[in-house]
């Protein structure tokens, strides 16, 4: 059967700052998606990561519906509500419009989706960032279904050998939605061009070249973008199929064990390592560091099981131990050079009116 798979996202409110919602926010959320979702959704899973609530959603009803997306911004505006009763931090902070207007994209929450047709068995992951922005899954998702030296599969089995297209996005194009499609392996060298520049240039979907189907969906939006200043990080979430058709589950996850360096942390302006973490993890250090979990589902018939914590094997706290040890070790770095981001991205926060006022200080010497 055709299934949708829906996550929304967003941050409405958190206990001490950046750390995490309340246990009431979270109910509130949970019990306005149970209530008014019956007979529009088939099911749902409700988690948080860092100090954003993710909604993740089947139905039958395909991508950008109005009644799914309002079930869930009503759920996020009810949150709100609480989050202002109890006077936690950011209440509504990335609900960026006043009203709803057909679905919540450029509205503030992050939004990924696809519909296909359900296999017999149908793994998939749901990942969920916070103190990032869509550009920090742009090197697993390369390493996953480009590489081989990540990615055996991509030389072992059949169903993977003609590669992937990557649909990437130019984000900093706010007119429309810029985007390109690049074939791996004919076209890796320019997928590669591309994704190293995260901050503008993002995976927005992968597909099968052999079968045609959809791999990866990831949420796109830079809150900047709608709001015209710094808002926050935009915090990304992601699905991803995995097995048979498409990389297996394990390859997926192998490129979060590099505690890659990503953009985010402490006023979404420094330079730092994602950590993956457990399900339901707070935010601490340096308002980070920016981190990423994994919730591992089989579904039939959009029904999911119960999901499993993909970093919560013990191999995975060696990993944070590393990670830990990258983020003092680029803290100590202080706001120089590679620690702190480039201007282009410290345009959106108050440096820039700081640099307009020194500017006018400025003299020409005279020889």
């Amino acid at each position: 059967m055709d299934i949708t798979l829906s996550v929304i996202k967003a941050d409405i409110g958190s206990i001490g700052g950046h750390i995490a919602p309340s246990q009431k926010l979270l109910a509130t959320v949970r019990d306005h998606i149970k209530k008014h979702g019956e007979g529009l959704i088939r099911d749902h899973y409700i988690s948080f990561t860092g100090d954003d609530i993710a909604i993740v959603m089947t139905h039958t009803r395909g991508e950008g519906d109005e009644a799914v997306h309002k079930l869930a911004w009503d759920a996020f505006i009810a949150g709100t509500a609480v989050a202002k009763q109890q006077g936690l931090y950011g209440a509504g902070q990335d609900l960026l419009k006043d009203s709803f207007s057909g679905n919540v994209k450029g509205m503030g929450p992050a939004v990924a989706e696809m519909k296909f047709s359900e296999r017999p068995n149908e793994p998939f992951l749901f990942f969920a960032a916070d103190k990032t922005d869509p550009g920090a899954y742009n090197l697993p998702l390369y390493l996953a279904f480009a590489d081989p030296m990540n990615t055996p599969g991509l030389m072992l089995a059949p169903s993977l050998a003609k590669g992937f297209r990557f649909v990437i996005m130019d984000v900093a194009h706010t007119e429309g939605d810029r985007v390109i499609e690049l074939n791996a392996p004919e076209d890796l060298y320019d997928i590669a061009a591309l994704l190293r520049d995260p901050e503008r240039f993002v995976v927005e979907s992968i597909w099968s070249r052999t079968t045609g189907e959809q791999a990866v969906s990831v949420s796109t939006s830079r809150l900047h973008n709608i709001a015209g200043k710094y808002t926050g990080k935009d915090d990304p979430v992601m699905l991803v199929r995995v097995q048979k058709d498409f990389p297996a589950t394990g390859e997926i996850l192998a490129p979060y064990a590099l505690g890659h360096f990503v953009a985010g942390s402490m006023r979404g302006s420094h330079q730092m390592p994602l950590m993956p973490v457990q399900l339901n993890s707070g935010i601490s250090y340096f308002d980070g560091p920016p981190v990423v979990s994994c919730a591992a589902f089989a579904m039939h018939e959009g029904k999911f099981t119960e999901p499993m914590d993909a970093f919560a094997h013990p191999f995975w706290s060696k990993v944070r131990d590393n990670v830990a040890d990258k983020a003092l070790d680029m803290r100590r770095q202080g706001f120089f050079g590679a620690a702190m981001l480039p201007m282009s991205e410290l345009e959106y926060t108050g440096i820039m009116e700081k640099l307009a006022k020194l500017e006018e200080r400025f003299k020409v010497r005279k020889e």
